[in-house]
């Protein structure tokens, strides 16, 4: 896998406008971005799945995760949306998922997470989510990882008109916060999510450690690319006036 790297004009470069500029806020992608729940959600998936009388391999459930609800059990039963059969697994996967995703706890983060949050908001960084998921789910996720507190709005798939990847979700963070889109990133796993921040008129931050394979993400004009959370955390520390502070912060606290 490629160390992070800035692909076409980089953070404050020409998608978000002429000239670098500072980053006061982050929005993050929730699942493959904070929280390592592929592997768990791919198997509740697969077995739900399964319990419909449809088999599905490793890959194409994968393929699903991050995706509504809705579109992912459609996708998977190759059902419309609205079919009986569809609501039916999602009713089932909302009632195992306490049990087959929650139970893992902190454990689901992925490695810098927390510490990287602390030291984004301790230098000033606003911070939020805007998630495919939907509100209960999600703020359940963030519960039981121990990082709600870190961050602030928690937008997610059924508190908006339209989700990924149109740009609604998170302008509605970053307005929420009291930042403008220019002034924002937004971070996440998927070409849906570097999409949205585009349009959104955000900086784009992709990490290649969740679904996202690292061609498609990069060929989305502007993406920073990131390996690991603490590269997310140097995009951001680059963007500021002060960046070796952060940087240093971060360190100290890991």
């Amino acid at each position: 896998m490629r160390d992070s790297a800035d692909v076409g004009e980089g953070i404050g470069g020409s998608p978000r406008g002429g000239g670098a500029v500072p980053i006061r806020a982050v929005v993050f992608d929730l699942d493959g971005t904070l929280a390592d729940t592929l592997p768990a959600i791919g198997r509740l998936l697969s077995k739900v799945v399964a319990e419909q009388g449809r088999r599905v391999t490793p890959r194409q459930a994968a393929a699903a995760v991050g995706k509504p609800a809705p579109a992912a059990f459609g996708q998977l039963l190759g059902r419309p949306e609205t079919d009986e059969a569809v609501l039916t697994a999602m009713g089932r996967y909302r009632e195992l998922f306490a049990h087959e995703v929650l139970r893992e706890g902190p454990r689901l983060l992925f490695p810098g997470v927390s510490a990287g949050l602390s030291a984004l908001r301790a230098h000033g960084i606003e911070l939020a989510v805007a998630t495919s998921k939907v509100a209960r789910s999600a703020e359940a996720l963030l519960d039981v990882m121990g990082i709600r507190d870190l961050v602030g709005p928690v937008i997610c798939h059924d508190m908006v008109r339209r989700g990924k990847p149109h740009p609604e979700m998170a302008l509605r963070a970053v307005s929420q916060l009291g930042v403008s889109p220019r002034e924002s990133a937004y971070v996440g796993d998927t070409v849906g999510d570097m999409r949205m921040a585009v349009t959104a008129h955000m900086a784009p931050i992709a990490v290649t450690y969740g679904v996202g394979r690292f061609g498609e993400l990069a060929a989305v004009a502007g993406t920073r690319m990131c390996s690991s959370f603490r590269d997310v955390v140097a995009a951001v520390a680059a963007s500021r006036p002060r960046p070796v502070e952060m940087a240093a912060g971060y360190h100290r606290m890991r």
